[in-house]
């Protein structure tokens, strides 16, 4: 490696934008905050670095590990670069809002991460995301789907299909075993693999009652289309409540998510547990092929904001800006003039361009003794003298 390398050279997993990426991803930035308005959702801006303790309040080991630490030189306290922007909101709400009534805000910001998580192979997405907060039914969770699914559309993104489950299944089956910490996580890392073998295993190293096992084990199947709800009800008949009605919840959420969006094809996945930290109720996520991973994401997580005073119920979802960009495809039938104009000192010139500006044109003035001229400038149209005056020219 050259030094001259090695002053360019990027950390991993950390990118930039060259223009024309940056002027796409803009535009989509300006279209989804625009539809999240169009809905009632109104924006917050979070700080990108925080004192430790206080980014790190009501989130679970995962979140903590993937944030990067430091000193404070004023303060002498740890900093935290946030990880993610979700729990800022729910602070917001939470601490600063403290309303009643139910409360929609939107965000969008960079975050960085000491290990990519899954949307791509980036540690510094562009997270855009909406939340709602304080209503507990399962109408919020399908707002909160559909919102997602509306900005899927608006970066042009198709053959969406959902991945839909409830967090809440596991963690009764969990509570009614009695498992302690270091058992949970064993069977939750397990079911996340569908390792079934692994989890039969532990179930009798945990000398689980034979019908409770037996439904930990089954959970990694309960994986398909609509049937598998109704296997569900049949497998967790003896359950505990809590149990129960979260499978029930999914059955609902399903069937009003199939009045609303009825193209939509939906998987369901019992036993899917993303988020299982800090949510507590319906999880989804949205994959197209070739991705590999979800592109967008979301999920119930009530109580988040009790740790600042205020436990309200709450629905939200995330993605990547760069990574709806990437999947995304974008109408530019109607490409935007960009306008040349020489450099003459002329002051009818001058004035021409700056009311094609006002009037929301790019005008790109020439420099002198500048090489390059308005093609190798990208643009589409020249100011050319016309008698007294000056004309916008196509070029051909």
């Amino acid at each position: 490696m050259t030094k001259i390398q090695r002053h360019w050279l990027l950390p991993e997993g950390v990118d930039e934008l060259l223009p024309e990426q940056a002027a796409r991803l803009e535009r989509l930035r300006r279209r989804l905050l625009d539809t999240y308005a169009s809905w009632g959702y109104r924006l917050v801006i979070t700080p990108f670095v925080e004192y430790l303790e206080s980014l790190l309040t009501g989130v679970g080991k995962d979140l903590e590990h993937q944030t990067f630490k430091m000193t404070d030189p004023l303060s002498g306290k740890l900093l935290g670069i946030r990880a993610d922007i979700t729990p800022q909101v729910a602070r917001i709400d939470a601490h600063q809002l403290r309303h009643e009534e139910p409360v929609r805000l939107c965000y969008m910001g960079s975050v960085f991460r000491t290990r990519s998580d899954g949307f791509s192979a980036t540690r510094s997405p562009l997270q855009i995301g909406a939340e709602l907060y304080g209503h507990a039914g399962v109408e919020s969770d399908l707002e909160i789907l559909c919102l997602m699914m509306a900005t899927l559309s608006a970066a042009g993104i198709d053959n969406v299909f959902l991945d839909l489950g409830h967090v809440g299944i596991f963690r009764g089956l969990a509570e009614e075993a009695g498992l302690d910490a270091g058992q949970e996580r064993a069977l939750f890392a397990a079911l996340q693999r569908k390792a079934v073998p692994e989890i039969r295993s532990l179930v009798q190293e945990f000398s689980l009652p034979a019908g409770l096992a037996e439904q930990f084990v089954e959970l990694a199947g309960l994986n398909g289309k609509a049937d598998v709800l109704d296997r569900a009800v049949e497998l967790f008949k003896g359950a505990s409540d809590q149990v129960r009605d979260a499978v029930e919840y999914v059955r609902r959420a399903g069937q009003m998510l199939e009045s609303c969006l009825p193209e939509l094809p939906v998987h369901y996945d019992l036993a899917e547990l993303r988020g299982y930290q800090y949510q507590n109720g319906l999880v989804f996520a949205a994959f197209v092929p070739g991705a590999g991973k979800e592109i967008a994401r979301g999920g119930r997580y009530d109580d988040i904001g009790a740790k600042f005073g205020c436990a309200r119920p709450a629905t939200g979802f995330s993605t990547d800006l760069k990574t709806l960009m990437r999947f995304g495809r974008e109408d530019r039938s109607e490409k935007q003039e960009k306008i040349f104009a020489p450099w003459e000192g002329d002051a009818d010139l001058d004035r021409l361009v700056d009311e094609l500006r006002r009037q929301g044109g790019v005008v790109v003035r020439e420099l002198p003794g500048q090489k390059g001229d308005a093609r190798a400038m990208g643009c589409t149209h020249e100011l050319v003298r016309s008698g007294d005056g000056w004309q916008k020219v196509a070029l051909e």
